[in-house]
């Protein structure tokens, strides 16, 4: 595959949804163990305590983490692979761990409110969402070699 142009939002949606189907079967095998560590007692912290406190943390942590790691190392995590989608920074290099933090959680913000700041692409000039401009990368559709 080579270089591309801006990615749409149908794209990138369909992305997302192939994400949170691969993170929610990670997130369920570490809950499953995470219980069965509890002697199978909830995680919430009227009965782990603090641990249900860490549960959490470690959750959000697993989810930074798939998305920083894929960033950095091949600008693709699986859904962008499917959809032929790369993320790089603004002169189309492998994005730094800082910029794929950057990314994440302007990325998190963007997709809150109804996906406004995704949406913000069809009125941006370079098609650029609102957290691609504020990380200062952007996500490109690769056409076939």
């Amino acid at each position: 595959m080579t270089g591309g142009y801006s990615a749409g939002f149908g794209r990138r949606f369909a992305a997302l949804i192939y994400d949170a189907l691969l993170l929610a079967a990670i997130l369920l095998i570490f809950t499953t163990a995470s219980v069965m560590l509890l002697a199978r007692r909830a995680i919430v912290p009227e009965s782990a305590g603090v641990w249900a406190y860490v549960y959490r943390v470690t959750l959000l942590a697993i989810i930074i983490v798939y998305y920083v790691i894929n960033w950095t190392r091949s600008g693709q995590t699986l859904g962008m692979r499917a959809w032929r989608l790369r993320a790089v920074d603004a002169q189309g290099r492998r994005m730094s761990v800082q910029r794929a933090l950057l990314r994440y959680f302007f990325g998190m913000l963007a997709w809150t409110p109804a996906a406004l700041g995704v949406l913000w692409l069809y009125w941006d000039p370079e098609h650029l969402a609102i957290h691609d401009r504020l990380s200062g990368t952007r996500v490109v559709h690769l056409k076939p070699a």
